[in-house]
């Protein structure tokens, strides 16, 4: 084994992906019990379909149109 290695032409691995962030999300069942069956259905795990959604989501730039009681 060298004492030094020259890392300076390195590159960057292109196969990793960015890391994911953790987070807390408050859902009621209904929600769950909707993509859980979803996921299912489509044979993937629920938080990835919830995932993907919500990404698909962010890409398309879509708002919710909510209307606050009336």
């Amino acid at each position: 084994m060298r004492d030094e290695y020259d890392f300076s032409g390195a590159v960057k691995n292109p196969y990793v992906k960015a890391p994911k962030a953790t987070v807390t999300i408050r859902l009621d069942k209904t929600t769950v019990d909707y993509f859980k069956s979803l996921a299912e259905q489509v044979n993937m795990p629920y938080d990835t379909l919830i995932h993907s959604y919500l990404a698909d989501c962010a890409a398309k730039k879509v708002k919710p149109a909510i209307v606050w009681g009336e």
